[in-house]
């Protein structure tokens, strides 16, 4: 009988996807990932997903299951991979999404290890997309969940083959409604538990905020100038900005201004109309294709430029860098975000945006 690893969140995702698989006969054993510290001072959030209530939700869903739970601790990893280049991109003007590498390199990095110290040969989550093998390649295929409102594959594109071969995803053909009806179904007392946001280490007080109670640091104070350089007013540092952003700037003007670029060398934030924010291209970097190898030639396909952005049709060039071409011009196409290629129901890859054309 196969063995796996449910990661346990708490929330009623991760507890169906484990009722699920235990009705369908596997051996399981729940974990708890320890990421963060949500009650430290200055840092707490109620809506992280490893709080102590968190940790107790899922133990008590793992007890009623009759699976046996444990809590692993990877907050230095956490700190390392996901939060230090979070802190650092965006003081280096750029807006990264963390998720993209908690899920390479802790769920799908760290728990996988320890999913093979445990005996068990997959990991299994509550995430919203499905996995399927091509019999004629015998490639591991990543795909949308068939539930499009709740659909993460975005969050997943930097999964390699291996790892793929030892995920499994119970919810990728089940809708949130169908969910907690089955979370109600298993009388799992999480069943109406709100769901936890994407972001789980900042809190109500926002991203600048927590970098400055993060690194000790005041973030660096600039100029706001127009495209010619003119000086405009004065920001409250580069890492409470991004690309395309309009409230919060404070600039009195006859017309709607928002962030054009970030200048990091120079703490500047250059401000403009809506018009110049329109891109027709960009490159990008740490490009991962779920296949494991660059297809031989350009290939069209549809891209979301964020994880909340509608997809639009574009032209994917595997060069170096690779580059993508949008059949009509995106908006605030941002550095540090990531792009994500789609064929149909299938997630060709994606990589971090360098830079907007």
């Amino acid at each position: 009988m196969e063995k796996i690893l449910v990661a346990m969140s708490g929330g009623v995702d991760s507890s169906v996807a484990a009722a699920v698989l235990r009705e369908q006969g596997y051996e399981l054993e729940g974990v708890t990932m320890k990421l963060y510290d949500s009650a430290d001072p200055g840092f707490e959030n109620p809506y992280t997903c490893c709080s102590e209530n968190d940790i107790r939700d899922a133990m008590a869903v793992c007890a009623l299951l009759g699976i046996p739970y444990s809590v692993s601790d990877f907050r230095m990893d956490f700190n390392k991979t996901v939060i230090d280049p979070f802190v650092n991109e965006y003081l280096e003007g750029k807006t990264p999404n963390p998720c993209i590498n908690c899920n390479r390199y802790l769920k799908f990095g760290a728990l996988l290890e320890k999913a093979k110290e445990l005996g068990c040969s997959a990991v299994a989550t509550g995430h919203y997309a499905r996995i399927k093998r091509d019999d004629g390649t015998g490639k591991w295929i990543l795909l949308r969940s068939l539930n499009r409102e709740k659909d993460q594959s975005y969050v997943l594109y930097g999964l390699t083959q291996d790892a793929l071969s030892m995920i499994r995803f119970p919810l990728g053909e089940m809708s949130k409604d169908s969910v907690r009806a089955k979370a109600l179904e298993y009388s799992l007392s999480n069943a109406s538990k709100h769901d936890s946001q994407d972001l789980c280490f900042v809190n109500k007080d926002g991203y600048a905020a927590f970098m400055e109670k993060y690194t000790g640091v005041r973030l660096r104070e600039g100029n706001f100038t127009d495209p010619s350089g003119k000086i405009l007013g004065r920001h409250k540092g580069i890492g409470a900005y991004t690309i395309g952003q309009r409230k919060g700037l404070g600039i009195s003007s006859d017309s709607p201004l928002y962030v054009k670029e970030i200048r990091p060398a120079t703490a500047e934030i250059v401000l403009s109309d809506e018009k110049s924010l329109y891109s027709g291209s960009c490159t990008l970097s740490q490009f991962n294709w779920i296949s494991g190898e660059a297809p031989d030639s350009p290939v069209r396909c549809t891209v979301k430029t964020r994880y909340t952005a509608k997809e639009t049709d574009a032209v994917l060039y595997p060069e170096d860098p690779v580059r993508v071409s949008f059949d009509t011009p995106q908006r605030a196409v941002t550095p540090g975000q990531s792009l994500v290629a789609y064929k149909g129901e299938e997630v060709l890859g994606g990589g971090v945006i360098v830079k907007s054309l």
